[in-house]
């Protein structure tokens, strides 16, 4: 049996922060359901721009989760280390880590009155999209294909993780833009609507790239 390298390594921390973050998320928004609290950490840096304390340092765990699907696929190409089990586990990282945060970013505190949010739509829409990728995925392997993330996978990815950013600092550094546009149309707002459309185009893509598996004889 060969042994895990290192970007796999990597990304297999990355799943466990994931999942760490999300549990801590959820009994955040749990406990603050029932005693509202979480805005007593909110706090103003200057005028236009107001954070939270608890959403900083969940930014902060997001970008070191962020910041390891850069490391794990660089080392990968860099060293010539790409694994067929490092290609299946980098999406599902990403999507633990992504999915997790938008849901959570949907919902938000109902507490923290005035923070900008995910949409909703948007968050439905990049659910449903993974879902069916995630099918196509499937059906894939069972047919010894392995579908790796793409150039447009990728660039949807990093969308998501400046967004869910971005959102998490309630809009800064774009805050002192946005004092001066209309409350519905926030660069929050832009981004999650450019995001969305993103993960629509590169899951069709996706789809027109691996038509092939979905015939009955693919790989007979």
């Amino acid at each position: 049996m060969k042994k895990i390298n290192l970007p796999t390594k990597i990304t297999i921390a990355r799943i466990v922060l994931a999942t760490l973050l999300l549990i801590g998320v959820t009994v955040l928004y749990l406990v603050d359901q029932y005693n509202p609290f979480i805005y007593t950490f909110n706090f103003k840096i200057m005028d236009g721009v107001v954070l939270n304390e608890i959403l900083l340092v969940i930014f902060v765990v997001f970008l070191i989760g962020s910041l390891t699907d850069y490391l794990d696929g660089h080392i990968a190409r860099k060293y010539n280390m790409v694994t067929e089990l490092g290609k299946f586990l980098d999406p599902i990282a990403d999507k633990m880590l992504v999915n997790g945060m938008i849901i959570f970013l949907a919902l938000n505190f109902c507490s923290i009155g005035g923070f900008v949010k995910f949409p909703f739509f948007c968050v439905i829409i990049l659910v449903i999209r993974d879902i069916i990728v995630d099918g196509l995925r499937f059906i894939c392997a069972r047919k010894n294909v392995v579908i790796a993330a793409n150039i447009f996978g990728k660039l949807k990815t990093v969308l998501e993780m400046v967004t869910i950013s971005i959102v998490l600092l309630n809009g800064f550094p774009f805050s002192f833009i946005d004092s001066s546009w209309p409350t519905y149309l926030h660069i929050s707002d832009i981004l999650c609507y450019l995001t969305t459309i993103a993960s629509v185009v590169s899951g069709i893509i996706y789809f027109i790239q691996n038509k092939d598996c979905l015939k009955e004889d693919y790989g007979k």
